[in-house]
């Protein structure tokens, strides 16, 4: 299957100098950026919202609905989430690598839209390479003039601040990241009233996008509504990027339509399972979406509200793939402990379920599991994400516990026999074990 390249064209017809303010010159670059300064905020927030692009983040929520919402009192920020630190997603880092200029532009066009005059591009500590070529992009749009006090002899002002986390998952919320751009702990705040379109970035209006969702804007405006709805599914508009990783032959990011299925892009995209063994599971939107397995989703067509209806979500875009010979408990432990070690430590819930799921994960990898620890699985989960269901009934502030609640829930649903399995080996006795999944 051919990949649909808009976000990745440039990259891929200039591996050599793609990052480069010269050859994004010579390839058209920031010539929408001096078309969105020549429109009104109505008609670019409009023209977004038609178009519809939802954000890349995670949430998958529109983005010129996010920008409709932003409270009239000005100044206003425009703050870029390129902290990506979810397990298994990689897109961002080589959009911000390889092509940063295509995201700056975004930003210009953003600001444009939201009448911001000062914007953030925060990304994540490990990123070292990516900040380096974005801040040098940010200040070859300086010198050029399309950044400052006069961008492009229009009047307008914006100013771009590159800022970099310290390496804290937690940020990647969008409140979150805010506190930590205000120099405070990084920890969520409460919605409501912290909604950052009314209450963001010192308490002022922000509107907070991801990489890959500013990435997309200066195509839009270059080619329309139509044409950008036209590139995939009919509901789900324009490409999106997939970071497939584990046990497949061709691991890698790929820019494909929305309404593909999950057989394609397995199997005719990512070239198939690793030895030629056989697909036991993927996680389907990153490290906080629950499983999907081959018997019941793998030709489901990618779509936003076919994998909500299905019980999971395209998140990240992170399609993590899990062979036969994976152990299923190890898996949901390996990904709990990352959110154990990531909560933030601010609701209870979270802070302490977490670190319990992971101890009675642990042990049963140990060889020490009890015919209960299946059942406390599902009582502590219950206890963070209220009915262990999808999407998560929080107790939390925000969805980091529920999101390590998401292997639990996946293991005792999908795999149950594989986790009593080592319960029987630890007790060398069957057991029966009432709960989830029965």
């Amino acid at each position: 299957m051919n990949q649909t390249r808009v976000l990745f064209k440039r990259m891929t017809d200039h591996p050599a100098d793609s990052h480069t303010i010269d050859r994004y010159l010579e390839t058209g670059g920031y010539e929408q950026a001096r078309v969105a300064l020549g429109r009104t905020r109505d008609e670019l927030v409009e023209l977004v919202k038609t178009s519809g692009l939802i954000g890349r983040g995670g949430a998958g929520f529109s983005a010129g609905m996010k920008w409709s919402f932003l409270a009239p009192a000005r100044p206003a920020y425009l703050v870029v989430n390129g902290d990506e630190s979810e397990p298994g997603t990689f897109k961002d880092r080589q959009l911000l690598e390889r092509d940063p200029h295509q995201m700056v532009e975004g930003m210009i066009i953003a600001a444009v839209a939201n009448e911001v005059h000062e914007a953030f591009v925060y990304i994540r500590g490990e990123y070292p390479k990516p900040a380096r070529r974005v801040q040098q992009a940010v200040a070859d749009a300086y010198e050029r003039g399309f950044l400052g006090r006069d961008v492009m002899g229009t009047g307008y002002h914006l100013d771009i601040t590159v800022h970099l986390g310290a390496g804290a998952y937690i940020c990647g919320e969008e409140t979150a990241l805010l506190n930590s751009l205000e120099g405070r702990r990084g920890e969520p705040r409460l919605k409501p009233p912290f909604f950052p379109a009314a209450k963001g970035l010192y308490m002022l209006p922000t509107i907070v996008n991801n990489v890959e969702t500013i990435s997309n804007l200066p195509h839009i405006v270059e080619r329309g509504i139509e044409w950008y709805r036209g590139l995939g599914h009919d509901v789900d508009t324009g490409t999106f990027l997939f970071s497939v990783s584990g046990h497949v032959k061709k691991p890698g990011n790929y820019e494909l339509p929305h309404g593909i299925t999950w057989r394609q892009l397995i199997y005719d995209v990512a070239g198939g399972i690793r030895d030629d063994n056989e697909l036991k599971a993927w996680v389907p939107g990153g490290a906080s979406a629950p499983w999907f397995v081959p018997s019941e989703h793998l030709d489901l067509e990618i779509t936003k509200s076919v994998t909500d209806s299905s019980g999971s979500m395209l998140g990240s875009g992170a399609v993590i793939v899990m062979d036969e010979t994976t152990d299923m408990v190890a898996a949901a432990e390996r990904l709990v402990r990352f959110f154990a070690e990531e909560s933030c430590g601010q609701c209870t819930p979270c802070r302490e379920g977490t670190t319990w799921l992971d101890m009675i994960l642990r042990r049963m990898l140990d060889g020490g599991g009890r015919a209960v620890d299946l059942d406390l699985l599902y009582d502590v989960s219950d206890n963070i994400s209220v009915g262990v269901g999808w999407p998560p009934k929080q107790t939390t502030i925000c969805p980091l516990g529920p999101s390590a609640v998401s292997a639990v829930k996946s293991l005792l649903e999908y795999f149950r026999p594989e986790a009593e399995a080592h319960i029987v080996r630890a007790n060398r006795v069957p057991v029966t074990i009432k709960g989830f999944g029965q």
